[in-house]
């Protein structure tokens, strides 16, 4: 099995989350068939949250046993709860509010106003991570990781040149001076995301152009930290046509 790089170019950005929609609702049963359980990690963003709704309104969204699917983060705005900054809230209200997820399988970091320090609640997420983690391994075994992709090329909340990109030993970071709002935040750090068996990329518009162009030729993940994010299995960038214009045309996988 190959791990290299795969891109997915769609029309626009309906076609895009359509597409991703239907393809994880199949690979969702494939592991649940395979492994008996899954591990997901969720991005935030336009386009992830879209992507969620188109899930839960396909005619096939019921047929993944949902019981058996664990969701986690990528990251989260540290903002309080009912915040509608917050990742997890968007993902409830296009997704697993409307599927029959048991409570105790979402797993969303901790919220400003129930834990003030962001230190601390970085420390709880990681603790979750490794009670949900197979014997010796700190974090669960993702079996997709959605990851959403700035003009910058930051994935999850590391950000080009800070700190964040270059921690190599926790699982969870704190972030308090993201370069764009709000600016403190958790993530996931590079390793975990990296440990993930298939990591899906889904970015549209023309401003995600340059970041997909430089990390597919090789660009520093210090710098463009997509270009540091390789799964274990599949790393999978599904994108529109907009975004997919400084792409060489022998990376682009055919339409299927």
């Amino acid at each position: 099995m190959t791990n290299e790089r795969r891109v997915l170019v769609h029309p626009d950005k309906q076609a895009l989350t359509g597409s991703v929609a239907a393809r994880f609702l199949t690979k969702t049963v494939d592991i649940l068939d395979d492994l008996g359980e899954a591990n997901v990690a969720l991005t935030g963003g336009t386009v992830g949250i879209a992507v969620l709704e188109a899930v839960n309104s396909s005619p096939a969204r019921d047929s993944v046993d949902w019981t058996k699917v664990h969701f986690w983060w990528g990251d989260e705005r540290f903002v309080p709860k009912n915040s509608d900054d917050r990742n997890e809230k968007q993902a409830r209200e296009a997704l697993l509010d409307h599927i029959a997820v048991p409570p105790e399988n979402i797993h969303p970091f901790p919220a400003s106003d129930e834990i003030a320090d962001i230190d601390e609640a970085a420390a709880v997420y990681a603790a979750e991570l490794e009670a949900f983690a197979p014997d010796g391994a700190r974090h669960p075994r993702f079996d997709i990781t959605f990851l959403g992709v700035g003009p910058d090329g930051h994935i999850a909340s590391l950000f080009p040149d800070r700190s964040g990109i270059r921690e190599t030993e926790a699982t969870v970071v704190s972030v308090r001076d993201a370069p764009k709002p709000p600016p403190e935040r958790l993530s996931l750090t590079r390793p975990v995301i990296n440990a993930s068996d298939r990591i899906w990329l889904v970015l549209a518009g023309a401003d995600k152009a340059s970041a997909l162009g430089l990390a597919l030729a090789g660009a520093s993940y210090t710098e463009v930290p997509v270009a540091g994010a390789k799964g274990r299995k599949r790393t999978v960038f599904f994108v529109d046509n907009e975004a997919a214009v400084d792409v060489p045309e022998n990376l682009i996988a055919p339409s299927y």
